[in-house]
Parts: structure tokens; sequence; C-alpha cells
């Protein structure tokens, strides 16, 4: 159960909501009630799931058909650093669901004219140039590695990462990296954009409060972290679309976590 001790942070406003300290227990708790969301909304969850992995899959085509197959890997898994913005449409299915109402035509509607899609555009627009830093940062890193030519295959890049020293040094460096900008990616994500969909807040206070909410519970939002990794590696088999169950669940989990560790 979420304690209800309040958390005030360094450059917290007086406008700012108010972070709790959690424990893994409100993770099971937000994990099981992700679940119960999705199987209450199975057909609207798989829709949104599926658009997700198509995506990664045309984007894994593109790399390998321009021959930049050293990136298909990036592009992968740094595409799960848009999972917070992909994954709207699900909090806002939570959300209707807990207050007892049903997802139709017109509050999709309503949605996309809410006063809050500019900051949730905002913010999603910094997790694409996050994205896009982590690809480059990818790229930098094999060029140090192996230098500007490109693999001669996916077969070939794959014995040249497991067979020699720079390889395994481009394994280290690159899981690295990825960690980093999938913690950044955490700390301003995990509950801004719920907090958007559900308050009238600025795209900055929501930013914050996400970071807050982090700081505070840093152990369990470390296995947060670790939960939803283990999740999408999981969901990429076979061939992504194991994450048109994951990404749902996941999704709709959120938007519980938020509720536990954002005070009402």
């Amino acid at each position: 159960m979420a304690k209800l001790s309040a958390i005030h942070s360094v450059g917290q406003t007086l406008d700012d909501p108010v972070v709790r300290t959690i424990s893994p227990a409100d993770l099971i708790v937000a994990l099981v009630r992700g679940i119960d969301d999705f199987k209450a909304m199975p057909t609207h969850g798989l829709f949104l799931g599926v658009i997700y992995p198509v995506l990664g899959l045309l984007m894994a085509s593109l790399a390998l058909s321009a021959d930049a197959s050293q990136l298909l890997f990036p592009l992968l898994s740094g595409f799960a650093l848009l999972g917070p913005f992909a994954a709207v449409g699900l909090y806002e299915l939570s959300r209707c669901r807990e207050n007892g109402r049903s997802l139709t035509r017109g509050r999709v509607m309503a949605l996309l004219r809410s006063p809050a899609i500019g900051s949730i555009a905002a913010l999603g627009l910094l997790l694409l140039v996050v994205f896009g830093l982590w690809l480059g940062t990818a790229l930098v890193l094999y060029e140090a590695a192996f230098g500007t030519s490109p693999p001669r295959s996916v077969g070939a890049f794959v014995e040249q990462l497991l067979t020699t020293r720079q390889g395994w040094a481009l394994i280290f460096a690159g899981n690295l990296a990825g960690l980093l900008f999938s913690a950044a990616v955490l700390a301003v994500s995990v509950v801004s954009f719920p907090l958007l969909l559900d308050r009238d807040i600025s795209a900055a206070a929501a930013l914050r409060t996400s970071v807050r909410a982090v700081s505070a519970n840093p152990g369990t939002m470390a296995l947060w972290g670790f939960i939803v990794a283990g999740a999408l590696i999981a969901g990429f088999i076979p061939f992504l679309f194991g994450l048109a169950v994951v990404l749902p669940v996941l999704g709709h989990a959120t938007w519980h976590l938020y509720r536990r560790v954002v005070a009402s």
C-alpha cells in the first residue's frame, strides 16, 4: 500500500502536485490492475498495441533496406523510449474505466481537443529528440568500434559483435548508454503524461512532478524500470507482436502507478 506521507522536493512549487513514497507492493497492485483493464477492454488495447510493433517492424525494414543494419538493434530497443507518449490512449482508457465511463468516439475527439494536447505533444517531441540522440549515440559508438563502413550483413555484424574485442566493448558501451537514456526517459515521463490527462497543469509542472516522483522513490522506480524492460524484451518475441499484449498492460499499469504515487 502507498504510504500517505507527502514528499516535498527541491524545485517543487506550491502549485505542484504532492508525490507519495511507494513500495514494490504498489507496483504489483498497478500491474494487477493494468491486466484487469486489458481484460476488460481487450479490443481497444490490442488495436493500440498492434500499431506500435507494426511501426517497429517498418522501421527495422527501412534500416535493412538502407544497409544500416548496425542501427537495427538501437532502432528496436530505442523505439521503446517513445512508449510513454504512444500509451496516452491507454491512459485515457484506464481513466474512463476508473470513472465508470465507456470510451466513445466523442470522448476520443474530446481528448484530441483537450487543452492538454499541446503539452502532451511537447513532451512527446522531447521524447522524439531523446530517441534521435540515442540513435546518434549508437552510431558514434559503432563507428568508434568498427569504423564508418556499414556491416556486410546482419549475420556478419552479429559475428563481429560476439567474436571480437571491439564487439564486446560495443555491447558494454551500448547497453550502458541505453541504460542512461532509459533512466532519463523514465524520470521525465513515468507520471507526466497521465498527470497531463488528469489535471489542468503545465508541461513543466508535469515534468517536475515526474522527476520528483522518481527521486522520492529511487529503488521502487528503478524496479519498475526493470519490470518494464523485462516485459518489453519478452514482448519482442515473436517478431515484436508480443508487444500487442505487453504494451497495453504496461500502459494501463502506468496509469494505476500514477494514481498511487501522485496524491489526489
